[in-house]
């Protein structure tokens, strides 16, 4: 731990040093110069020798002042320079978001270009994860939450919510195929699956949708899950099945615009209940003007 004499007599010090003078030096500091002199001598009561001669008029440095002078005036320029930069830094810093990295990827990075166009100003530094990083801690500005409810101690609009329905690029199927499949059907194409990582034991699942859906669990046989496709990321299942390997559960609104080109089509009308998404941030941020925008034009954009 560093051992230093009170700031306000290092302050004093440095003022007379550069003034010389304590009158024009109290003035700056806008204390007496009865206080700046009780300062000094504590000060110099610390470093244990005198630091101004003070007779004859004007009053100079002793050795020991000089000595100290040049520290103490580089290092409060150093202290100005970086408040100064510190302070400009909330309007050229890019504001930081952190997502689930299937809704960046798929949903937020295609859509940027107009953030760009209405908010030419604020630049967004995107932090694509399945962890939940820590706002308070200053991990990130604003999170986009992916949950059963909004996460507790932030500031949480729902900005959408979505289900889970089986997708298929449409030339596994067939494109003339007039309507969709019966649940069974699907047995006939590889399954893609897809770990999750917040282990919820009620997350969307082939068997689950099979058993919703009226298919007996023997129709999951080991010889039929050789033919299935297994990934630990949902973005490599998303490659999988728009490269045409096989029919996965997949969430409506991460592949939103993939469905509504025809890159995908639903095979069937049963879905799967998912989760909210959460535009989320602390109740008090130091860029609040950056994070409503934001807040505001994400909730836009889900609605375009």
């Amino acid at each position: 731990m560093r051992k230093l004499p009170p700031l306000r007599s290092l302050q004093a010090f440095e003022a007379v040093a550069r003034h010389r003078s304590f009158k024009d030096a109290a003035n700056e500091l806008n204390v007496t110069p009865t206080a700046l002199s009780h300062q000094i001598r504590t000060l110099e009561q610390a470093c244990g020798r005198p630091l101004f001669a003070r007779r004859p008029r004007p009053i100079r440095l002793t050795d020991a002042g000089q000595l100290l002078y040049p520290a103490l005036r580089s290092g409060f320029d150093s202290f100005a320079d970086a408040l100064c930069t510190v302070a400009g830094m909330g309007s050229t810093m890019a504001l930081r978001i952190t997502s689930p990295n299937a809704f960046a990827s798929r949903w937020l990075v295609p859509r940027l270009s107009l953030w760009h166009e209405s908010h030419r100003d604020i630049a967004l530094r995107i932090i694509g994860t399945d962890a939940v990083l820590d706002l308070a801690a200053g991990a990130a500005d604003v999170a986009i939450r992916y949950a059963h409810s909004p996460p507790n101690g932030l500031v949480c609009t729902e900005i959408a919510r979505d289900a889970f329905y089986a997708v298929a690029n449409p030339h596994l199927v067939g494109i003339e195929q007039p309507r969709p499949f019966a649940a069974l059907d699907l047995l006939r194409f590889p399954l893609i699956h897809y770990e999750w990582t917040n282990g919820d034991p009620e997350a969307p699942s082939w068997p689950r949708w099979f058993s919703a859906s009226g298919v007996p669990v023997s129709a999951f046989t080991s010889l039929r899950r050789t033919r299935d496709l297994s990934f630990r990321e949902e973005l490599h299942a998303i490659d999988a099945v728009l490269a045409g390997q096989g029919v996965a559960l997949c969430s409506d609104v991460v592949l939103e615009r993939e469905l509504l080109s025809g890159a995908l089509v639903k095979v069937h009308p049963f879905a799967l209940p998912g989760y909210g998404f959460y535009v989320a941030h602390l109740a008090e941020h130091a860029r609040s003007s950056a994070v409503r925008a934001f807040v505001e034009w994400v909730i836009s954009a889900r609605r375009t």
